[in-house]
Formats: C-alpha cells, structure tokens, sequence
C-alpha cells in the first residue's frame, strides 16, 4: 500500500514538472509581453503628447528668436494658415501660428500644429500665393507626423544616467525627444521623403484654395540664389534634396496633375506684410551663442551667472535641463565659436527679439470664409 502511495506520489510530482515548467514558460512570456508594451509605451506618442512635445519646442524657439508683437501680422499670418490647415488631413488640430522676431528666413514645424515663420520670411515672400506655399509645406509635416517619425525611429534618443532616479522615465525620454527634435528643426534635418511629401501635398493644399500652386517653387528659386556661393545649408529648405530638383518636382506635379490656381492676393499681402527682408549679408548674427535651440532657451549672461550661484535645483523638466549628446554637443560648441568670432549660418544664428510671448488672436468661422473669399475675388 505504501508502495502504491510513493508511487502515486512519483507520477504526481513527475505529471507537476511539466506542468510548472509550462507555467513559467507562461510568465516568462507574459513579462516579455509587458516589456515590449513598456517600450511601445514609451515610444507610442499620443496626440496629446505631441501638442506637449510641439509646445516645449515651440517655448524655446520663441525663447531663442522672440515673438513679433504685431496683431495685425499674426492675425494675417493666422487667416492664411488655418485656411490652409481646415483643408488639411488633420483640421481638427489646435493650429497656432506663431511670427517670431528675427530678420532670418525661416520656418518651424513643430509637432501637435504650432507653426512659427519668421519676420524675414514673411519680408521675403511677395505675396500670398507664395505664403501659402511655404506653410502648406509645414503644415504637412504637422499632419503627415515626420516628427512623430523621426522620433519614434532615431536612436540617438536614450535616457541617459545624469538623471536616473530624479524624475520619471515617461517624463526624462520626453525632455529628451524635445531635445533632440530641437536639433533636428534648426539642423533642418528632414529625410527627402519628408520634403519631397511635404512639397506635394503643400502645393496640392494651396492649390485646392484657388492659390497658384508655384508659389512654393517661386520661393524655393529666389531662396537657392539667395543662397548661392555659400558651402553650408542656411536655413529654410536647406535640407536634400538639393533645391534645384525640387523646384523642377513641385512643376512636374504641376503639370502632371494640371493644378490651375491662379490666385495671387498681392495687393492683400502688401497691405498686411508692408516691410521686405534684409538682404543676407546684413543679418546680424546672434555672437552669443547661435544655435540657442540646442543648448536650451536664450539667456542673457546675467541669467548665466545667477545659475551659477543657484544651489537649489531647478523645478521642471524642459529641453534645456538635458545635455546633448556628444556630437550635437560638439556642434553647438562649433557653432558658439563661429557666433563669437561674428560669423554663423544667418538664417540659423541670426539675432531675435526679447519678448517670447506668444500672441492670441481670434478668428471665428466667419472671419475665415470671409477670407477665403477674398483669395479668388
């Protein structure tokens, strides 16, 4: 009997082996699964996440180059993009157009829908048509998500052991994906898929308005002679694919799809832009620092030497409490050298103004079907 019973006993403990080995087995999946939901966690950004992630960048690029203080300009700038982004493939988004204060000729997407133009592009630009191209171009990296993209997929992206332990880990790989896509606008690092993207569907966007859909190319060919004889990119669209293929795209898409806007709005523009660009060798240069982005907001050096004193550590977490990584921090150290000896990347380094607050403007349903009358007459 008491055979029968080890024996039992055996065939119990041998039938339970498997059976636990099946269940560790389980939970060792299972773990791997919550890791994996973990890392998608991490690097999923949800729609609220990225108007965070556009509103930290936003922050230190008006930080950097100041806000132009006109409401006349901002609400005209306004009009045209939001008639633009209500025929986009994301209307819905929370728009915001920003005019910072800087002579240079340039734009920023940033992600969520806050779009930023400069006062020299808007000096540069001759009309409507032409404004509408440029921020149909942003406007589409906004709804294609090539931040989103880029950040999700770049690797230089890691959290790091200077702050282990400080803050979350949701909140430390934000400030870094801030960071990061703050290099990425003022380096003008889009893919040639991203500009290429943004090109087509940008002209198709002003296009559907009445605009005439060369606006962008006509921009584009007086920014490639602007730039010409200089070895290193400067600023809006510098990135590849070289500006001369893309004009000659943005005119096959034209004739391919037979795009037959017409619209101008010259007079319009000139009512509300009545001032014209700096020519590029008189843009001042900003010799403390340029690339004020990628080190954090601009700060004056009083600023410098209280945090100096500062013992107490900073509340928060924005894109300049990160330290880059050590090719961006060579870059800007290369950068910082250049600004202090007078010379820079003008459309990049360019001196802004003081006052980073951003102006609201107020433009109901009426006020934009009003304007979109007045693009075809």
């Amino acid at each position: 009997m008491k055979a029968a019973v080890a024996l039992t006993a055996v065939f119990v403990v041998a039938g339970a082996l498997p059976a636990r080995a099946q269940l560790g087995g389980i939970l060792n999946k299972a773990n791997k699964a919550l890791e994996a939901k973990q890392k998608f966690d991490d690097l999923n950004i949800t729609e609220a996440e990225e108007r965070q992630l556009g509103e930290q960048i936003s922050a230190s690029l008006r930080g950097r180059f100041g806000v132009m203080q006109d409401g006349t300009v901002t609400r005209y700038v306004t009009l045209v993009g939001k008639a633009l982004a209500q025929n986009s493939a994301r209307p819905k988004l929370d728009w915001t157009f920003i005019v910072l204060d800087t002579d240079a000729v340039n734009a920023f997407a940033a992600p969520g829908g806050i779009i930023h133009v400069t006062r020299g592009l808007l000096g540069f630009c001759r009309n409507e048509a032409e404004l509408a191209g440029v921020l149909g171009h942003e406007i589409t990296h906004v709804t294609e998500k090539h931040a989103v993209h880029f950040i999700r997929n770049s690797k230089s992206i890691s959290m790091g052991t200077d702050l282990a332990g400080k803050v979350s880990s949701k909140d430390l790989l934000r400030a870094k994906r801030a960071e990061r896509f703050g290099h990425f606008l003022l380096d003008n690092e889009y893919s040639q898929a991203n500009e290429d993207e943004s090109d087509e569907i940008g002209v198709r966007l002003a296009n559907k308005l009445g605009y005439a859909p060369s606006g962008l190319a006509d921009v584009l060919k007086r920014l490639d002679e602007r730039n010409s004889g200089r070895a290193e990119k400067n600023g809006l669209f510098s990135s590849h694919p070289a500006t001369k293929d893309r004009i000659t795209n943005i005119r096959q898409i034209i004739a391919r799809e037979k795009l037959s806007g017409t619209a101008t709005v010259a007079a319009r523009y000139k009512e509300n832009i009545p001032f014209e660009a700096k020519p590029i060798t008189e843009i001042a240069i900003d010799t403390s620092g340029a690339s004020g982005l990628a080190s954090g907001d601009k700060k004056k050096d009083d600023d410098k030497a209280d945090e100096k004193k500062e013992d107490k550590p900073k509340k928060g977490l924005g894109v300049g409490n990160i330290t880059a990584d050590s090719k961006q921090a060579q870059a800007g150290q290369q950068v910082s050298s250049a600004g202090a000896r007078g010379v820079g990347i003008p459309d990049r380094d360019a001196k802004g103004g003081s006052n980073p607050s951003a102006l609201t403007v107020n433009v109901t349903a009426a006020d934009l079907e009003a304007f979109k009358k007045g693009i075809v007459g």
